[in-house]
């Protein structure tokens, strides 16, 4: 097995789990893996399929507190950031991107985990949570990491773990099909790409069962540390991977 074949395997094992576990997180856990190897958009097709992939599983296994008028307000402002988030990416600096997002999460994160009660933000009604949909699209289009801000956003509301898991699976679900269905539409995945969906579909299936049995047994409290602690460590991973080559630029 070659190198790029065994990181684009590992890197959807890993993922695969992380988004069975958490909900979210697909897109973000595995361009920290192939962005060392793998074009950056090959890397945020694979990122995205296998997200979407992903979701499908979740949504099949994973069924709790669905509340569609709650929802709504995050999926219309990700249909509206998602064609932003498209049209960036063939001008994006994938190293810039990746740069600030990285010192975003490993800043924020970190102060949300170690405040014992995070203050929970309750102005800004549907409005709030439809631009922090949007963010979460633009975000989508450009390689996947549609659940990184709304999944935030939802912390912040200070939302259970079955309520917050709901609108973020179901919200990624959405997100990430009109992401698919946009590469596919204007010509970004190309026809060399198809092999390696066969290759990250069957690598993720099993850890992300595995991870979305595990969610079942955790509490709301653990939950939280589970999905900011993971916001963290992606954003190390991406820090790790594009300040180098920031570096090597200057």
């Amino acid at each position: 097995m070659d190198m790029p074949l065994a990181v684009i395997i590992g890197g959807a094992i890993v993922a695969g789990f992380v988004q069975g576990l958490s909900g979210f997180g697909f897109g973000m856990t595995a361009m920290a893996i192939w962005a060392w190897v793998l074009d950056p958009q090959l890397a945020a097709v694979l990122s995205v399929f296998g997200a979407l992939t992903g979701q499908v599983i979740a949504a099949a296994t994973v069924r709790r507190g669905f509340d569609m008028k709650r929802l709504l307000p995050f999926i219309i402002g990700g249909l509206v950031g998602i064609p932003i988030g498209v049209t960036l990416l063939p001008m994006l600096d994938p190293v810039i991107f990746k740069v600030f997002l990285g010192a975003f999460l490993v800043t924020w994160c970190p102060v949300m985990l170690l405040i014992g009660q995070i203050p929970h933000i309750r102005r800004g009604g549907r409005i709030a949570d439809g631009v922090s949909g949007a963010l979460g699209g633009i975000m989508g289009g450009i390689g996947g990491f549609t659940g990184v801000i709304p999944t935030l956003w939802c912390t912040l509301r200070g939302y259970d773990r079955d309520t917050q898991r709901s609108i973020i699976q179901n919200f990624n679900l959405s997100m990430l099909a009109v992401t698919m269905a946009t590469y596919l539409a204007s010509g970004i995945v190309t026809r060399d790409m198809w092999p390696m969906f066969a290759i990250v579909a069957p690598a993720m299936l099993i850890p992300s069962l595995l991870g979305s049995r595990l969610y079942i047994g955790i509490s709301d409290v653990a939950f939280k540390r589970v999905v900011l602690g993971l916001l963290t460590a992606s954003g190390v991973a991406l820090l790790a991977s594009a300040l180098p080559q920031l570096l090597a630029r200057g």
